[in-house]
């Protein structure tokens, strides 16, 4: 039997959770759970122990109970001959990945280290490692806005990001998929796989109906959910990426446009930052359903500058001379385009302050794309 996964924010954490059945033509199908702050994604593999898996437990448990009793014995030194290379990794490296690009936007690939300084809080640090990542694996979620706004772009976002799925994801990286609305959905848990990835684009349908009314912080008043956008990228921060190594990034498809999200914008960035995710925005806007309102274009662009300025990442610009499979291809070549930077901060305490950064080229006709900061604690460093 297959459930359905739908995450909320602001509700109490002690808030009940209530499964909903799907049939088994839907592919969306995972375990509704409505949390409160602190979100947490709910487990998708439940393990049940009965029968022969029972015994195998109790079996792996005998060994370790014996043990607890026997005497200790010294552990057997390594043969002679072995070749035992002992890697030794400085804990208080601090990575920085970022893009180059020209006043006009074209992506710039070929600096070398001597190219570039690098600054944190004003102070000049020492580059120590210096590489260009075009290989580098990749963890990466795909956040698509499906409120009323986005209805009629649906399908063109299906077909562009059924393209890039296959085209990007290699057997070594990972991506997840997550709707928006009046809600959160996961579509599709981490995989390397691109068909399970395309399956799960299946699954995008407006979420239609009215604004959903939630408790507001007085009795009286109530929070309208429309779209929230900003909820989506602190769930996709701190509940998929926080505890993923090497490069992140989160790809947005929206007009930018948050209506009762739990937490703001800032709260987004800092969630993204703590979990060095960098975001990539497709700022994508239907006209005509603004217009039928009397309002021009996506009022979120603002917003969609600010999360990716803050985390290093880019707005990518949806019209009719540059497509989404346009952006998706940008996006492309800006994930395998990568420069990265490691230093040892010269500040070392880890106090959990957050540490301004600056990435100078030698070059004044070049802007560098990389995070503002970090959070100096230990979760921060790699």
């Amino acid at each position: 039997m297959k459930y359905q996964t739908v995450l909320e924010a602001g509700q109490h954490s002690g808030a009940s959770r209530a499964r909903r059945f799907c049939g088994a033509g839907t592919r969306a199908c995972r375990a509704e759970t409505r949390l409160g702050a602190p979100h947490r994604l709910a487990a998708f593999a439940r393990f049940r122990l009965t029968g022969i898996g029972a015994l195998v437990l109790i079996a792996a448990l005998v060994p370790l109970v014996l043990g607890a009793v026997q005497p200790p014995q010294q552990a057997a030194p390594p043969p002679a001959g072995d070749d035992q290379t002992v890697i030794r990794v400085d804990v208080d490296l601090v990575n920085i990945l970022y893009n180059v690009r020209t006043k006009k936007g074209q992506l710039i690939p070929d600096l070398e280290k001597n190219d570039f300084e690098l600054y944190e809080d004003g102070k000049k640090q020492e580059i120590q490692r210096f590489s260009k990542e075009t290989d580098l694996p990749i963890t990466l979620g795909l956040l698509i806005d499906i409120s009323g706004s986005q209805g009629r772009l649906i399908d063109i976002e299906r077909d562009a990001a059924s393209a890039f799925f296959p085209a990007v994801i290699r057997p070594k990286d990972e991506a997840f998929l997550i709707s928006f609305g009046k809600s959160t959905d996961l579509l599709q848990d981490f995989t390397s796989s691109p068909r399970l990835l395309t399956a799960g684009l299946k699954d995008l349908k407006v979420d239609s109906g009215g604004p959903m009314v939630t408790p507001g912080t007085l009795p009286t008043i109530g929070k309208v959910k429309g779209t929230v956008l900003f909820d989506a990228v602190y769930l996709a921060s701190t509940d998929k990426l926080r505890g993923e190594v090497g490069r992140k990034a989160i790809v947005l498809i929206t007009d930018g446009d948050d209506q009762g999200s739990f937490y703001s914008v800032k709260d987004a960035i800092e969630q993204a930052q703590k979990s060095d995710a960098i975001i990539y925005s497709f700022y994508y806007v239907d006209p005509y359903f603004y217009s039928r309102a009397g309002m021009y274009g996506g009022g979120g662009e603002g917003d969609l500058k600010k999360m990716s300025s803050e985390t290093g990442g880019h707005v990518f610009t949806v019209d009719k001379k540059h497509t989404l499979a346009d952006a998706f291809k940008d996006l492309q070549d800006a994930l395998r385009n990568q420069y990265s930077i490691g230093y040892v901060p010269s500040n070392t305490a880890r106090d959990g302050s957050f540490r301004n950064i600056v990435i100078k080229v030698n070059r004044p006709d070049l802007v560098v794309q990389a995070r503002k900061g970090y959070y100096a604690t230990r979760s921060d460093v790699q």
